[in-house]
C-alpha cells in the first residue's frame, strides 16, 4: 500500500495532476474538466479495488474565479435556504456554503450541489449555520479554510504515515494500555496505548477540581511517551475539560500530530479551552497556554461522523459512536492490527434517552476488551427516573418563586446545561412553572449556539424542533447575561432561575451569584451534576453553614439540594444494563473515571454477575490486551 498514490495514478494517466492524502482519504486532481464532470464511475472502480475513500477534485487551473462561483451559488440556491457565508478553501478546491437550511443548499439526490460542481468545478461542502450567533465557530471555520498550506501538508503527511506499513492482513502484535489518569478517580482522564507500531492517547484532562499538585494534570513524563512527537495521534472523547483541557499544552510543548473527534467536540473543546485561559486570568494565575495553542490545536484536528470507519496509523482504525453524554460526545471503537484485536473506549457515557441526545450506543461489530466509566458505579448510586427527579424540581422551584426568592442552578456549561435549560424551557411554556425570567449566565449560552450549528447529533425531538424552527434554544423565556452590571440587575431583581457554570462553584459566574445567594433562607441552589471530593459545590452539597471565598466567610443560609437524577452520566443500574446488553460480550472490562471505591464495587458487580474479567487500574498500572 506503500505506492498507492503512484498505482492509481498509473491507472488514470494523463488524467490525474496531482494525488494526496487527506488524513486516511485520498484526495485526485485533475485538470480535465470532461473527466472531473463524467468520472465518478471510474473512481468509484478504485474504490472498490482498494476499499478506501476516494475523492476527483478540479486542479485550480481550471476552477472558476470565486466571485463568479459565489453568484452561481446564489443564483442554484433557492433563497428560503438562508445562506449566511461562502468560504473558499483554495487549496483544497473546495467551497464550503453555511445556510440556516442545508437541505435546501444540497437539493433532491444532491442535484443543487451536482449543478454547483460541474459549473464551477469547486467541490461543495455545505455545513449548518448556527442559529445563533457564534464567534467561536466563526473562528474555527476561518483557522481551517483560510488559504491553509499547512494544513494540506500537515494531512498528507498523516496520510503517508498511515499507508507507509498499511496491510489488509491480520497483525501479529502485542497490544497495552497504560492509566495516566482517571484511575480509580473522576478527573484527569488520559490512556496510552501502544502497540510496536502505534503510540495513541485517549483523551487528556485536568483535575478541575484541584487547583495545583500533581494531582492535577496526568502523567505524561512517563518513558513509554517520551518525545512528545512519538505520539501518532490523541483521540478525544468529548470537550468538558476533565477530558480535553490539556490537549492545546501538547501542542504549545511541540506536539505536532493530530487529534480526532467529532466537530461538535472540536468546537466546543476550543471554547472551554478559551474560557480556562479567562479563569486563570480572573483568578491573577498564569494561564496554561495561549490562545495560539488552542489554534494550533484546532489546525491539527481531524473531524469525524459518528459509524465513519477512518485510518489514524497502519494498524489502528477508528469509528465513533453515540455516547449519549453530551452534544458530539463518542464511544471510540478501536480495531487493532486488521482485526487482531478490538477494544470500545466509552468515555462518559449515558445508556437512556434524555431530552438532548438519544441513549449511547452498545452494539459493535466487534469487543475484546471495553474500557468504561464508574462515575455513578457504586452501590449507592441508584439514581432515581429522570422523571421523578424532574417533578421534585419542579416542586422545589415553585415554593421557591412562592416565597420571592431566586433558584441558582450550577451547570457544567456542556450538556447538563442544556438538558436543564430544554426542562425549564417546558415547564414554564406548558404552565408547570410561574412565567419568571430564566437567565444564563457564563458560557452556557455559546455552547447553546453551538448545539444549533448540529442538530443532526442531538435526539429526533430537539432535531425535529430545530428543523421545524421551533428551535428550543431560541426561546424568548430565556435572557442571556453578560456583563456585571446585567449580574447586578439579576441580584436585585424578583423571582428568577439562575443557569450558571460551573457546576462544582469552581470559578465561573455560579460563585458570583452564589456568594450574592447564600445568605438568603428563601433562595434555593440545586446541585444535579457530579461534585468531585474538594470542591466547593461537595463542601456546600454536604451541608456546610460557613465556606470560605477568596478570603471571604460566607453563611450558607439559603436552601440546598441535590438531584442525582438529572446527571448526564449512567447511574449503576444503567451501567449494568449496558453491561448486560452489549454486543457482542467483552472478553475484558476495565473500570475507570470514579473514586475507588465506586470503581472497585461496580467491577465486583460485574464479575460476581456476568463472569466477565475486570481490571481497576490504579494510574501508572500498565494493562497487555494481547
Amino acid at each position: 500500500m506503500a505506492d498507492i498514490l503512484k498505482n492509481i495514478k498509473e491507472e488514470l494517466p494523463k488524467l490525474i495532476t496531482d494525488a494526496m492524502f487527506e488524513g486516511a482519504n485520498i484526495v485526485l486532481y485533475t485538470e480535465n474538466k470532461e473527466f472531473f464532470k463524467t468520472g465518478d464511475s471510474k473512481i468509484k472502480e478504485i474504490v472498490d479495488k482498494i476499499k478506501k475513500r476516494v475523492e476527483l477534485r478540479a486542479d485550480k487551473s481550471i476552477l472558476a474565479s470565486e466571485s463568479d462561483t459565489e453568484k452561481t451559488i446564489r443564483a442554484l440556491v433557492p433563497e428560503e435556504a438562508g445562506i449566511t457565508n461562502i468560504i473558499f478553501d483554495v487549496q483544497r478546491s473546495v467551497v464550503i456554503i453555511e445556510a440556516k437550511k442545508p437541505g435546501l443548499v444540497i437539493g433532491k439526490q444532491g442535484s443543487v450541489l451536482n449543478d454547483i460542481k460541474k459549473s464551477t468545478m469547486w467541490a461543495p461542502v455545505v455545513q449548518r449555520s448556527s442559529a445563533i450567533p457564534s464567534k467561536i465557530t466563526e473562528k474555527i471555520r476561518s483557522v481551517l479554510y483560510a488559504n491553509n498550506t499547512y494544513r494540506r501538508k500537515f494531512l498528507n503527511e498523516i496520510g503517508k504515515k498511515i499507508y507507509s506499513e498499511w496491510t489488509s492482513e491480520k497483525m501479529d502484535i502485542w497490544v497495552r494500555i497504560t492509566c495516566l489518569g482517571g484511575g480509580r478517580q473522576v478527573g484527569r482522564s488520559c490512556f496510552l496505548l501502544q502497540t510496536p507500531k502505534s503510540k495513541i492517547l485517549l483523551d487528556c484532562g485536568i483535575n478541575p477540581a484541584i487547583d495545583e499538585g500533581s494531582e492535577k494534570f496526568p502523567y505524561l513524563n512517563v518513558p513509554e511517551i517520551g518525545d512528545l512527537n512519538s505520539i501518532d495521534a490523541i483521540i478525544l472523547s468529548h470537550a468538558h475539560l476533565d477530558h480535553s483541557a490539556l490537549i492545546p499544552y501538547l501542542y504549545k510543548l511541540g506536539y505536532k500530530g493530530p487529534v480526532y473527534m467529532t466537530a461538535p467536540t472540536r468546537d466546543i473543546a476550543a471554547l472551554l479551552a478559551l474560557d480556562f485561559i479567562g479563569v486563570a486570568y480572573k483568578q491573577a494565575a498564569s494561564p496554561l497556554y495561549k490562545t495560539e495553542d488552542i489554534t494550533e490545536m484546532v489546525r491539527h484536528s481531524i473531524c469525524l461522523e459518528y459509524n465513519e470507519v477512518h485510518d489514524i496509523t497502519p494498524d489502528i482504525r477508528i469509528t465513533f459512536y453515540n455516547a449519549g453524554h453530551v452534544l458530539g460526545s463518542s464511544e471510540v471503537h478501536i480495531n487493532i492490527g486488521n482485526g487482531l484485536h478490538n477494544l470500545v473506549y466509552t468515555g462518559d457515557m449515558k445508556y437512556s434517552k434524555t431530552r438532548l441526545l438519544d441513549p449511547a450506543i452498545n452494539h459493535f461489530p466487534r469487543v475484546e476488551t471495553l474500557i468504561i466509566e464508574s462515575t455513578y458505579g457504586g452501590k449507592e448510586n441508584i439514581l432515581p427516573p429522570r422523571q421523578e427527579a424532574e417533578k421534585k424540581f419542579i416542586e422545589l422551584a415553585k415554593k421557591t418563586i412562592e416565597r420571592k426568592g431566586k433558584i441558582l442552578l450550577p451547570e457544567l456549561g456542556l450538556g447538563h446545561a442544556q438538558e436543564t435549560t430544554l426542562r425549564v424551557v417546558e415547564a414554564i411554556a406548558s404552565g408547570e412553572l410561574p412565567n419568571v425570567p430564566v437567565y444564563l449566565d457564563g458560557m452556557v449560552w455559546d455552547i447553546n449556539a453551538i448545539h444549533t450549528a448540529y442538530p443532526d447529533f442531538l435526539s429526533s425531538s430537539v432535531r425535529n424542533q430545530i428543523f421545524q424552527d421551533v428551535n428550543p434554544f431560541l426561546s424568548d423565556i430565556l435572557k442571556r447575561v453578560g456583563s456585571p452590571q446585567e449580574r447586578k440587575q439579576v441580584l436585585e431583581g424578583g423571582p428568577c432561575i439562575i443557569i450558571a457554570t460551573s457546576g462544582m462553584l469552581v470559578g465561573g459566574a455560579s460563585v458570583e451569584y452564589f456568594k450574592n445567594l447564600a445568605d438568603n433562607p428563601n433562595n434555593l441552589i440545586v446541585f444535579g451534576c457530579y461534585q468531585a471530593a474538594g470542591s466547593l459545590g461537595k463542601i456546600v452539597q454536604d451541608g456546610a453553614k460557613e465556606v470560605m471565598i477568596s478570603n471571604e466567610k460566607i453563611n450558607v443560609k439559603m436552601q440546598v439540594e441535590e438531584l442525582a437524577g438529572l446527571s448526564s452520566h449512567s447511574g449503576r443500574n444503567e451501567l449494568l444494563q449496558y453491561i448486560n446488553r452489549i454486543v457482542p460480550k467483552p472478553k475484558k472490562i476495565i473500570i475507570n473515571h470514579g473514586e475507588a471505591s465506586r470503581c472497585l464495587d461496580l467491577a465486583s458487580s460485574i464479575y460476581k454477575t456476568y463472569k466477565i474479567e475486570t481490571n481497576v487500574p490504579k494510574n501508572l498500572e500498565t494493562i497487555r490486551l494481547k
